[in-house]
């Protein structure tokens, strides 16, 4: 498929398609003539990077996991790295809620007040 078919069943526009493009971040497409053919694979590692974003993941970041052997993603890094990254916001998480009950005591303390 061409990049505006790609661009539309990612939601990804054509300007950041070629940019992942240029950055590595996907293997450079077949040509058909002057024009890029994508296919399949390139749909589900394009999601992933968009998701990514979404999550906050910087391109550099997503640069780090995206590992690729004859044209083919090692799923298994991109696996690791998410396992990383569910952890990361689990503690920021966890912080959230230390600082929540921070601010309850204060709370509490500041009703004696009164």
């Amino acid at each position: 498929m061409y990049i505006g078919e790609i661009s539309k069943k990612t939601g990804l526009s054509i300007k950041a398609i070629r940019l992942y493009e240029e950055l590595d971040l996907i293997p450079k497409p077949k040509r058909s003539g002057t024009y890029r053919v994508y296919e399949q694979p390139d749909i589900e590692i394009l999601k992933l990077i968009k998701e990514a974003k979404v999550l906050g993941v910087t391109l550099s970041q997503i640069r780090s996991f995206l590992f690729y052997e004859n044209g083919v993603l090692d799923w298994g890094k991109v696996k690791i790295f998410l396992f990383e990254k569910k952890k990361e916001l689990r503690e920021e998480i966890q912080k959230l809620h230390e600082k929540i009950h921070k601010i309850d005591d204060c709370l509490d303390q500041m009703g004696n007040i009164e």
